[in-house]
């Protein structure tokens, strides 16, 4: 199974959301909460191209974006195929 790490902060609901969308199709995922985390909030930045808003999800260290574009790759049916690799 490929890794998954979301960053996300504790007040942010479209995180939960993602978190839990997780969760449903039983991806493991590891969370770096950048409100937190000044070093996790670097390594976003630094990975994401400076995105400023969260959830920013990474999948096997590749940027695929936030909340939308993680359903977007579950509708295509695109998502097991990144997550299996």
């Amino acid at each position: 199974m490929a890794e998954v790490k979301i960053y996300s902060t504790g007040t942010c609901p479209i995180c939960d959301k993602a978190k839990l969308l997780l969760s449903k199709w039983k991806i493991p995922y590891e969370e770096v909460r950048v409100d937190q985390s000044s070093e996790g909030l670097k390594e976003m930045l630094e990975k994401t191209d400076h995105a400023r808003t969260v959830p920013q999800i990474m999948i096997k260290d590749k940027w695929i974006g936030g909340f939308s574009e993680l359903t977007e790759l579950h509708m295509d049916g695109e998502l097991d195929n990144l997550v299996q690799q």
